[in-house]
Order: structure tokens, then sequence, then C-alpha cells
């Protein structure tokens, strides 16, 4: 039986995604000139019954997803990196990789192809938003089959096979972690104080299990903990602007203005966990709010969908844009094998 939280927070990625291609890249003004007055609510192609095509971020959380189900269980660090490998380079290789896919990722994945480790092949430097647009499967695992640690060291080796430094790896974990919450059951109103704590607890854990010696690469790094300390220090900043911005709750301005475009990783969480509060009782709202964004649109909508729709599940989604999603096929199939597993 498919779980309906794991369904919702897949559909709700590939409909915060498709929603918001319509507008990235698109200034505030001119997405308000050219949507008025809440920017786009409808999925593309609703006139000619054409699917509502996704971006690389779906493309990729499914790469992740069938990842996690073709690897070897229980997982391993070396078994589970080889899968995402493929998955990756399958990804890559796909003529419908066409989507304006990020350079970190077609670079690591040149290097990958090439035969670079993958430790060696991820950009060191980037902490870019493609590392924790497409982990939305590790939030979705049955904590049966992993536990807090395997979930967090699974989250930063998916982020870290491209994106090596360690904000992408602790906003990747930090994603994983809100989407496993909302899921099985935390309100949204205590979400942002689960979160503040998780992260602290998780301050000076470096996964040496998943990431091995990663953290040599980052030259100017004493140890691991001075590596992933970093990270979390970044993420912690984001959530105090989000905590700011929460305060205020202002419907008019722009969320990008309070936590950040979403270009890299930490704001892209920050700005998609604000939409989502800003509308938590109203899914359909909170992803065509993070739509009517002036940043990275559609990965901070598709993060902003996942998190809805793992709070409300499927059945709060619209069965048109169900029908109509890009991928449906394959989103269905994840989710019930994630259900099962």
């Amino acid at each position: 039986m498919v779980d309906r939280h794991i369904a919702g927070s897949l559909f709700g990625m590939a409909f915060g995604d498709a929603l918001g291609a319509e507008t990235e890249f698109m200034s505030y003004d001119d997405i308000l000139t050219k949507y008025p007055p809440n920017g786009p609510l409808e999925l593309p192609g609703n006139s000619t019954g054409d699917a509502a095509k996704v971006t690389d971020d779906t493309q990729m959380a499914l790469a992740v997803g069938e990842a996690l189900i073709n690897a070897p269980h229980p997982f391993e660090r070396d078994s589970l990196a080889e899968q995402l490998v493929k998955s990756f380079i399958d990804w890559y290789n796909d003529p419908e990789n066409n989507r304006a896919p990020g350079s970190t990722c077609l670079n690591a994945c040149e290097n990958l192809i090439d035969g670079i480790g993958w430790q060696d092949a991820c950009d060191i430097s980037s902490k870019g938003c493609g590392a924790n647009m497409r982990v939305q499967a590790v939030g979705c695992l049955p904590s049966g089959m992993v536990d807090e640690t395997a979930r967090a060291g699974i989250a930063q080796l998916q982020a870290a096979i491209t994106h090596g430094h360690p904000t992408a790896l602790a906003a990747s974990d930090l994603t994983a972690f809100a989407i496993y919450e909302l899921r099985t059951g935390t309100l949204p109103r205590m979400l942002v104080r689960r979160i503040r704590e998780y992260a602290r607890s998780q301050r000076d854990v470096y996964h040496e299990e998943w990431l091995g010696d990663l953290w040599k690469r980052a030259y100017m790094m004493r140890s691991p903990v001075d590596y992933i300390s970093h990270g979390w220090s970044e993420c912690m900043e984001i959530l105090e602007r989000l905590d700011n911005a929460l305060f205020v709750t202002n419907y008019e301005a722009d969320p990008c203005d309070f936590t950040g475009k979403g270009w890299i990783a930490e704001e892209a969480f920050g700005t998609g966990l604000l939409c989502f509060l800003m509308y938590p009782d109203d899914p359909m709202r909170a992803i065509q709010r993070a739509a009517f964004t002036g940043g990275d649109s559609d990965s901070i909508a598709c993060l902003t969908g996942a998190f809805a729709g793992a709070y409300h599940g499927i059945d709060r989604w619209s069965y048109d844009w169900i029908s109509r999603i890009e991928y449906r096929e394959r989103l269905d199939t994840l989710a019930e094998t994630l259900s099962t597993m």
C-alpha cells in the first residue's frame, strides 16, 4: 500500500518544480507583470492537455530515489555510491537532460564518466542547490530501514558526489530531516524548533562511514570537524533569517528578500521552507507562492512542494495535476516502492 505522505512529497516536489520552471530566471517584478496578481497558478500545458514538464530537479530526484531502490540493502557507502554514480551518469546521458541542468552536476558527471572517483569528481567548493533539490527520497526512507544516523549519512553522500562543500552536505541533511519529520507527524508550528535542535546536535558530527576522507579535499580545513561544522554554521545562519521572516510574515514581499534567492543549498532550503510555513494549511497556495519568487523558483518551489506534500499527503493535490505531471509513472513506482521497503 502506498504511503500517502511519501507520495504527497514526491508529487509535490514535481508540481513545484513544474510550476516554478515558468518563472526561473525572472525577476519578481517581471513575474508580477506576466502573471498578475499572484504569479503562475496552473501547471504548464493545461490548455492543451500536454504533460506538465519538470526540470532537472525532478529528474535528479528520481535518479537518487531509483538508486536507493536498486542499491543493495542494508545500505553501505561503496555500493550505494556506485549506484548513485550510475544513476547520475544515466541522467547525464539521457536525451531528456535538456532542462538547463546545473554546471556543477554536469561537470561532476563528466568526471565520473572519465573514471574519476566520486570524492575527486565532485566540486569541493560548490554548495549549489543541486545538492538538496534532489534529496526527497532520502527523507522518505522508512524508519525501519534506516536510523537517523544512516539517513543523515545517505543525504550527505548523495550531495557529495557532485557538491562537496560542507554546506551542501548539511543543507541536504536538513532537507531530508524536515521531510521525514513532516511525513511522520511533526506539526508545522513545531518544525523550525525541531530543525534547529537537530542542526545543533549535528554541528560536530562528520559521517566518516559515508563520506570517508572527503574533508581532506577542502584544503583550508584542519580536521573533519572543522569541515562539517562550517556547513552547519551557515545553515544555522539561514535558520536565524527564517525565524526573522516568520516573525514578520510579509505576504506581499518576495520571500527571497528574507532567506535568499535559492541558488545555493542553504538558501533553497530556507526559502522553500519559508514558503511552506507561510501557508502550512494550503499546499497548493504554498507552491504557488514559491513559484512567485525572484530567484531559483523551480528549486524553491520543488522543495516547498516536497515539504507540503510530506505533511498533507497525496490527497491534497489536484487530481488534474497528478494526471498531467511528467514522469507520473516513475513517481508512482518510486512512491510505491519506498512505501514497501
